[in-house]
């Protein structure tokens, strides 16, 4: 979700609309406002401790944010249009919107009741699902990154179709491509054994146990998975031990290795130097890491959910498998390490499928959406 904000909010600026980005100052040192480029701008309030919250305390802080939230923009002389980015900012910009009569734009990135439905209820005790459902009774606007979540919004929510407008994620083509792939590996120092990448955080949502018991299915070949990514969310530390647990129980200690999280532009040099990128999200609004791997010319086997559906084009620049169950990865894992004819063909037709995704086209559509925006009657909540 940072890079989405991070790259839209950078292709927005460069199209000449003035953005500001709110976050919470968490070190003592953060300056109250950080020039990221001409047209962005990273405001830190000072709401709570400076420093990390626990998943707990995140609803605490809200009036808090909305005070200080509303006091810049006050100062500042308003905005013309709020953009809030999952649940917790939705929380805020709904009340923002109606204390500072300025149209709401939401994107959630997930949702709880996509997740509940995925098995993973860890957001009940948040009462999340109710906030956002609040949130999308009241935004004038919803961006969806799918038709998928379009359809997830409708039908778990209820959400009105003439206000869910679908906005593509794009990717920095300057920094994913497939340039230097034939090099990739040596400047790793990961030699010459098949390559298996999994990128991501670790948590159960995400599936890197999958991603081992590939690497397991696949033992003859004298593969390796590079694992970037570290815990992350209530179950992050307690899915790391349960993923050390089964590396050695499956016997795959010494052809894993593991890399703490990598600079977002510093994932390319992974990207482009794995054979086959594996993505065994259980539920994915929709999958970055899948286009930027492509992009960079890597074949992606990912499981065929949510916004992956959008993100892979089956049989061209990868395949979508069933779901959660490593046996329906490793037969495409192995073709693709097995067969250079069929990873050139899908290396190719990645590279081209991702082509049609950029942060450029995002930022154009979303710009006509909110001047369209502006001129409309604020919706009140229902």
């Amino acid at each position: 979700m940072n890079v989405y904000v991070d790259s839209l909010t950078t292709a927005l600026a460069r199209a000449g609309v003035e953005c500001d980005v709110f976050c919470r100052a968490e070190r003592p040192d953060a300056p109250a406002v950080v020039e990221v480029q001409p047209g962005y701008r990273v405001i830190n309030l000072a709401v709570g401790p400076r420093r990390a919250l626990s998943r707990a305390q995140w609803p605490t802080i809200i009036d808090e944010y909305v005070e200080r939230a509303g006091d810049f923009i006050r100062v500042e002389g308003g905005y013309d249009v709020l953009h809030a980015h999952y649940w917790l900012s939705g929380a805020i910009a709904h009340r923002l919107k109606h204390e500072l009569d300025v149209p709401l734009i939401s994107t959630f990135h997930t949702l709880a009741r996509v997740k509940a439905a995925a098995g993973f209820d860890d957001d009940l005790e948040l009462e999340r699902d109710e906030v956002e459902d609040g949130i999308v009774r009241c935004s004038d606007m919803i961006v969806a990154n799918t038709h998928e979540e379009r359809a997830e919004l409708r039908a778990l929510y209820d959400a009105p179709a003439e206000r869910i407008e679908v906005l593509s994620p794009g990717v920095d083509h300057t920094v994913f491509h497939s340039r230097g792939r034939d090099t990739a590996k040596a400047r790793l120092g990961l030699g010459e054994r098949p390559t298996i990448l999994f990128a991501g955080r670790i948590q159960p949502l995400k599936g890197a146990d999958v991603a081992v018991r590939v690497l397991a299915g696949v033992h003859d070949l004298g593969a390796e998975l590079v694992l970037v990514g570290g815990p992350s969310g209530i179950d992050g530390e307690r899915e790391l031990q349960r993923l050390d647990r089964l590396v050695d129980e499956l016997g795959v200690r010494d052809r894993i290795r593991f890399v703490p999280p990598q600079a977002h532009d510093a994932l390319a040099r992974y990207y482009r130097a794995a054979d086959v990128c594996i993505v065994p999200s259980r539920t994915e609004s929709f999958g970055l890491v899948a286009l930027e791997a492509q992009s960079c010319g890597t074949p992606v086997v990912a499981s065929a959910v949510g916004g992956l559906r959008h993100a892979v084009e089956h049989e061209r620049g990868g395949f979508l498998v069933g779901c959660c169950d490593a046996a329906n990865f490793v037969g495409p894992v192995r073709a693709l390490l097995e067969d250079r004819a069929l990873q050139a063909r899908m290396s190719a037709g990645a590279v081209e499928h991702a082509a049609g995704f950029s942060w450029s086209i995002a930022a154009a559509k979303l710009r006509r959406l909110c001047s369209d925006l502006t001129s409309r009657e604020l919706v009140q909540c229902s």
